[in-house]
């Protein structure tokens, strides 16, 4: 019991800084949730939790989605994240653990050193950016920084930014949770944990919002990739102690 509230307190902390940050809470909850559970059952609850975060996301910043953008972006990362998920089926859990974790220190690392860079806006990059970006939430549990850096080409305001992505992630979510759960990977022991997500993901969500209001993301950019570094770091140790 003791482990479900700290994992319930750092998951909140997760969704209010993935709202703020706009790399989605996923970047986050995915290298938390790993200090608690299996590799395999994390796929599952990030993937649950997630698709309660979206449709949260998709009412509270209603005012504005690109469709468009939503398109292009989502219907390759909905085939890829099919893709990456239907893997997870043939490939231990360890070495995707060791995926997960070394992905999240590239694109950390990566996210820091061209933290004001943005790729060209094109429909090919569009494509390509969901097909990644769907992919590695399918095998590894986050692709939200990947889907990041290819909306942020497109100059959108905060609160489209923010729905236009949470309307693609419940997409992508939704398709892999029905793989996960298909597989097993959402266990029934796991159900008490459902009323508690949908809890953060209403409030997590719109704390998020409130502080955006009055407060630059860039910060809680910094601060959401210096940590997850630091998580990723600790668990390939952890995987080879």
């Amino acid at each position: 019991m003791d482990n479900y509230l700290a994992f319930i307190l750092l998951a909140l902390l997760s969704e209010v800084i993935g709202t703020i940050s706009g790399f989605g809470s996923s970047i986050l909850f995915v290298p938390i949730a790993s200090l608690f559970f299996d590799f395999k059952s994390v796929l599952g609850i990030t993937a649950v939790f997630h698709v309660f975060s979206n449709l949260s996301k998709i009412y509270l910043f209603r005012q504005g989605i690109d469709k468009n953008v939503a398109v292009k972006l989502g219907i390759p990362a909905i085939v890829f994240v099919i893709l990456g998920a239907w893997l997870t089926t043939y490939i231990p859990a360890k070495p995707l653990e060791l995926l997960m974790s070394c992905a999240l220190i590239g694109l950390s690392v990566y996210l820091l050193v061209n933290f004001n860079h943005s790729i060209r806006q094109s429909n090919s990059n569009l494509f390509s950016g969901g097909a990644a970006s769907g992919f590695l939430a399918g095998i590894a549990g986050t692709g939200g920084a990947i889907r990041g850096i290819t909306l942020a080409a497109f100059h959108l305001p905060k609160m489209v930014f923010i729905a236009t992505s949470a309307l693609i992630d419940l997409g992508v979510d939704s398709s892999r949770a029905f793989i996960y759960i298909h597989n097993g990977y959402f266990s029934r022991k796991y159900i008490v944990l459902i009323p508690f997500l949908i809890v953060i993901s209403i409030v997590g969500s719109y704390l998020g919002k409130i502080i955006l209001r009055y407060t630059s993301e860039i910060v809680f950019r910094y601060l959401v990739l210096l940590v997850v570094m630091t998580v990723s770091i600790y668990q390939i140790f952890k995987l080879f102690r």
